[in-house]
């Protein structure tokens, strides 16, 4: 390759963080052009699954000096060691997530999961413990054939959530919440430690800020059950990258029956460790996770009659049923991933962009697995999410490149508080 021909690709790989923000104000527009017009795209503002609908509680009086308080302690907290970081994560994380959302809804934090004549609880989980009547067994042994009776959430996923849910007496909307708020809450100290994994302590400790203050994490990550398997895919993703493959293999293939999805972790790891460590290190590791999650499945049927084939193709037939087969995939295609990374924080989705222009181990597996996931379409819309468990490896991509952390967080927590008050997100 000519010294200009590199000069001239070079060039076209920096470009690339403009073209994906010239691509998602389209994919935008586009979508609320049809919208507009009467052309049905499956959420109320296309590609956003979050509904225009202004709400204010006088939490809000609680909720910004909460989130002023946070963001000036960026830096010092930058400054403390990694015990203390990780307990300020976990707690900063925490009293976010719950001051955000009463700043629009007051504190009936499970009014996603509890059981009532309107709302999305119906759709969700506790409907579902009805089904173990019988027993764990009983429901493991039919769950296939329970999948076209289940909620949709249910239908939709493994039944390792369900039966979490059985043993630790998770039955009201109040305690599933809280189970949902504090698990969810550790996503940010997580990704802290997955981070220094691959960076140096520094870079680590704003990979964890990027979680704690990622928009798509606080809107979520209250009061969805996708809260829980973000937290659940960084356990595994976390020993996958600490030469301890035959441990996160085995726990990819425990939380696997919690979320379908998580299976991507073992996805972007592999590529991971295919672009930094070449391809005998990554084929080590894929055949690990192949020969996990093959023994679990087949060792859960013997123990209790599980069909993992049946359960896949009764999930597949929800899915054909249901309103993402009404969700065109030549919108989607852009929409989903779209939605993903504006919601989830368009700064942190900026400097992710920028960090795959410099072709970088980390940024190649997410944007990878992201663009296998918007070609595969099986997920269409409300990616924002669903997609949540895959926040922490974009903000992985995005830390290095952060220079001043501080002014970023405050740009986080301006979307994040400005959007929670003027779109309802159902959860």
């Amino acid at each position: 390759m000519s010294a200009a021909t590199a000069s001239r690709v070079a060039g076209a790989w920096r470009a690339l963080p403009f073209v994906a923000a010239a691509v998602a104000v389209a994919t935008v527009a586009v979508g609320l052009w049809e919208d507009g017009h009467g052309r049905l795209l499956g959420v109320p503002h296309p590609p956003f699954i979050g509904a225009w609908n202004p709400e204010a509680t006088w939490w809000l009086v609680l909720t910004i000096p909460c989130f002023v308080a946070a963001v000036a302690l960026v830096k010092p907290a930058l400054r403390l060691k990694a015990l203390p970081f990780a307990a300020a994560l976990f707690v900063g994380t925490l009293v976010l997530r719950l001051v955000l959302f009463a700043a629009r809804l007051g504190t009936e934090y499970d009014r996603a999961l509890a059981v009532l004549p309107r709302g999305e609880g119906k759709n969700e989980y506790l409907p579902t413990l009805a089904a173990l009547d019988y027993g764990p067994r009983f429901f493991l042994d039919r769950f296939a054939e329970l999948v076209p009776a289940l909620p949709v959430h249910s239908a939709g996923h493994p039944p390792g959530l369900v039966l979490t849910m059985h043993y630790l007496g998770l039955d009201t909307g109040p305690k599933l919440a809280a189970f949902c708020i504090v698990v969810g809450a550790l996503s940010a100290p997580l990704t802290y430690v997955l981070a220094q994994r691959l960076f140096d302590d520094k870079t680590a400790k704003i990979a964890g800020v990027l979680a704690a203050f990622a928009p798509a994490m606080l809107h979520f990550g209250a009061t969805s059950a996708d809260a829980v398997f973000l937290t659940l895919g960084l356990l595994a993703a976390i020993p996958l990258l600490s030469n301890r493959i035959v441990l996160g293999a085995v726990v990819l293939a425990i939380v696997t029956m919690f979320a379908w999805s998580l299976l991507a972790v073992g996805a972007w790891a592999t590529i991971l460790i295919l672009t930094r460590d070449g391809f005998k290190p990554a084929l080590k590791l894929a055949i690990a996770c192949g020969i996990a999650l093959i023994g679990t499945q087949a060792l859960l049927a013997a123990a209790t009659g599980w069909d993992p084939i049946g359960t896949f193709h009764a999930t597949h037939d929800v899915y054909t049923v249901g309103i993402a087969s009404r969700r065109p995939y030549w919108f989607w295609l852009f929409g989903s991933p779209t939605a993903f990374f504006l919601i989830l924080g368009a700064p942190i989705a900026w400097l992710a962009v920028a960090r795959l222009a410099q072709r970088k181990p980390e940024a190649i597996a997410i944007f990878s697995v992201v663009a296998v996931a918007s070609v595969a379409g099986f997920t269409k819309a409300e990616t924002e999410r669903i997609w949540l468990f895959l926040i922490p490896f974009v903000c992985l991509a995005a830390a290095p490149l952060v220079k001043r952390p501080t002014l970023l967080v405050a740009a986080l927590a301006a979307q994040a508080v400005v959007y929670e008050l003027l779109f309802d997100t159902l959860w």
